[in-house]
């Protein structure tokens, strides 16, 4: 965006809800790591689902901005997309350094890195890295070959590089 000159903020994720309240987001521009051709439904990271279904609650255009290669023409539904489930430890701790006490100066190799339990110790944690939104929820998907709505891409496969297989 910056590099495009394009107005900008970064926000922190649990901000979003909150700031699309108040008016203060206009626009919502995602990625994804999949998009299915045959239904416009979109993959990508967790969070994107609920920050299109705040979208839509606030009337905020919500837009995929994809390249050609993560269209994939074969599957018929988000659900056959398989989604990573991450390991719990990725929330239930947190890596830090450790230092020597012995040594009063910095000195690189006193310190040493280690992984800390933040959770309580009978916690377990669900970790998707992923999410499917639907195709309702997106206004547009662009694309190199131009923005389309999410139904539209089935009907104009061979301008975005479906081959027949």
């Amino acid at each position: 965006m910056a590099q495009q000159g394009i107005s900008h903020q970064i926000i922190a994720d649990s901000a979003a809800g909150h700031l699309m309240q108040r008016g203060k987001i206009d626009l919502i521009i995602v990625g994804s790591d999949r998009t299915l051709g045959r239904t416009g439904e979109v993959a990508n990271k967790i969070g994107t689902y609920t920050k299109a279904v705040l979208a839509r609650r606030h009337g905020i255009p919500f837009y995929v901005a994809i390249p050609l290669s993560t269209i994939d023409w074969n599957l018929k539904s988000g659900f056959d997309i398989p989604i990573e489930e991450r390991d719990e430890s990725e929330i239930l701790g947190a890596w830090g350094i450790l230092e020597n006490p012995k040594f009063k100066i910095q000195n690189p190799k006193s310190k040493r890195r280690a992984y800390t339990r933040i959770a309580n110790p009978t916690s377990g944690a669900l970790i998707p890295g992923f999410a499917v939104t639907p195709a309702e929820l997106i206004t547009g998907i662009i694309t190199p070959a131009g923005i389309f709505k999410p139904h539209e891409l089935w009907a104009r496969r061979r301008d975005l590089g479906w081959v027949k297989s």
